[in-house]
């Protein structure tokens, strides 16, 4: 943010290298994506179709043997089914109730309700498995890729990240309404005076010092400046208005 404090002229060249903060979220951007997708690999290689063998477990219990118990007692032969049931390892139940599914899948450690998932719930697991840790791979090489990023100020101008040198002189509007809450001036330019116009962004969020970049090109600005209007200052039909030097 704008210091007050920064009346000195800076030394030269102003070095701005990105900020410890932009490597730390964007790391945890890294570990956050790579945990959904290894989660979402999870769920559809070992957790749905475990889910779906619980549901067939429900099916089998039902229809084998809840209807062979009843079966068995229509036809006075609970005694031999009980015998047979637990031969095979079947709930049983107890004093001639039959077996719940409820008291089975508790002692399974099983949900009460299994949820049966399609093949195509299934298979969108994979996909968006593999989409989130494709995510984690690009924020992973955008990392690499600003590692070594700087912007660089000096008592002309400044060169931007990408390259780009931007003269004081060919500065025509900056603004910094976002720079209080984002960190950020937008600054439009016209190469050498003349042309298309271009726009910059200086980033004190990104690059730590950034603002002494945007403080060194104010103090000979004299384009349009549109800044932030304090709270007691704003109107209600216009909450941000800006402030214009006349062009030199």
């Amino acid at each position: 943010m704008l210091d007050a404090n920064l009346t000195q002229k800076p030394a030269y060249p102003i070095l701005c290298y990105v900020t410890p903060w932009y490597f730390r979220r964007m790391g945890m951007m890294v570990a956050m994506l790579a945990g959904f997708g290894l989660y979402f690999l999870y769920d559809g290689q070992v957790g749905y179709p475990k889910a779906n063998r619980i549901a067939d477990k429900q099916v089998w219990f039902e229809e084998e043997v809840l209807k062979s118990f009843d079966e068995a007692r229509v036809a006075g032969k609970l005694d031999i089914w009980v015998e047979n049931a637990r031969r095979q390892g079947w709930p049983t139940g107890r004093d001639g109730e039959p077996p719940r599914w409820v008291s089975y899948a508790a002692q399974q450690g099983w949900p009460e309700k299994p949820h049966r998932y399609t093949d195509k719930e299934i298979d969108e697991q994979f996909w968006w498995g593999g989409g989130s840790l494709l995510g984690a791979l690009v924020v992973g090489v955008m990392i690499l890729m600003n590692r070594n990023k700087v912007l660089r100020g000096d008592a002309h101008g400044f060169l931007s990240p990408e390259g780009v040198f931007v003269k004081h002189e060919d500065v025509f509007r900056v603004d910094k309404r976002p720079w209080e809450t984002k960190g950020l001036a937008y600054v439009w330019y016209r190469a050498g005076g003349e042309g298309a116009e271009r726009r910059a962004v200086i980033d004190d969020l990104k690059y730590e010092g950034a603002v002494r970049v945007l403080h060194d090109l104010l103090g000979s600005f004299r384009g349009e400046l549109l800044e932030k209007v304090p709270l007691a200052a704003e109107s209600p039909a216009n909450p941000e208005s800006s402030s214009t030097q006349p062009e030199a």
